[in-house]
């Protein structure tokens, strides 16, 4: 069974080189030679992580005579930031509420020490 859209971008995020890519690929276009320039790895293991970035959506390459560039795709980005969103804001709301109880506790404190 195929995996959903969210949790293949999920699985490509997971790995630091692989984001190291993504925040290479922010600045703009560049070859697969620039992006593995940073990297103490083989070009094959850059390759991979390629791979796994495009499977997940989060790049294009194409192919212009020996020039290879890659280009970031922010969609999937923007679908895991929708999913973050729907948390953020569960998080926030309950948060928001402890912080009413806590001042309620403190100025039932407050009433009880005078």
């Amino acid at each position: 069974m195929p995996a959903d859209p969210l949790s293949t971008t999920f699985a490509a995020l997971a790995d630091p080189t692989r984001r190291a890519i993504l925040s290479r690929l922010a600045l703009g276009e560049t070859s697969v030679a620039e992006l593995a320039k940073p990297f103490d790895i083989s070009a094959p293991a850059v390759t991979k992580h390629l791979k796994v970035l495009q499977r997940a959506g989060l790049i294009t390459q194409t192919r212009q005579a020996q020039f290879r560039p890659c280009r970031i795709n922010p969609k999937p980005l923007r679908d895991v930031a929708h999913w973050v969103e729907d948390y953020r804001q569960m998080w926030e709301q309950r948060l928001d509420r402890l912080e009413d109880y806590l001042q309620q506790l403190q100025a039932k404190q407050g009433r009880t020490k005078k």
